[in-house]
Formats: structure tokens, C-alpha cells, sequence
């Protein structure tokens, strides 16, 4: 079982969509689709900050370096 850190703030969807700068609708599908981490407060459901920065860090892409090669451009 996980647990939260004491100083782990717990968000609210307007807040949590701040954060990804979208709607307050994205991150209540996230919590819909079970695709992150959420704690139920009585009747209210908060995101723990700690388990948006892990879904943020689990959709970074890292860019593609070449070695040696020189980019094409388009003429």
C-alpha cells in the first residue's frame, strides 16, 4: 500500500489543470480512466502532487540526437 508524504499537497482538478495548463476536465478523466493516482476526501476527490509530477515524467519524450550526421534540409 502507498502512502502520501506529509508535505504532499493534495490538488484540486482546477488546480491540477493549472499545473498541465489545460481544462479542469482533463485531469477528472485522468482520475475517470484510472490513469493516475487520487485520494477521496469524503465526497472530494484530490491528485496528489507528487503523483501528477510522476505522470508528467512518464510522457516526457527525450529528443533524438545524431552522431556524426549532419541534418538534411529540404530544398
Amino acid at each position: 500500500m502507498k502512502t502520501l508524504a506529509p508535505d504532499d499537497r493534495l490538488l484540486t482538478y482546477a488546480q491540477a489543470a493549472e499545473i498541465l495548463n489545460t481544462t479542469p476536465r482533463f485531469p477528472r478523466r485522468l482520475v475517470e480512466e484510472r490513469r493516475i493516482r487520487f485520494v477521496k476526501v469524503g465526497r472530494f476527490v484530490r491528485i496528489p502532487e507528487s503523483a501528477l509530477r510522476a505522470f508528467i515524467a512518464a510522457g516526457l519524450v527525450e529528443p533524438i540526437t545524431l552522431h556524426g550526421q549532419t541534418t538534411r534540409r529540404a530544398a
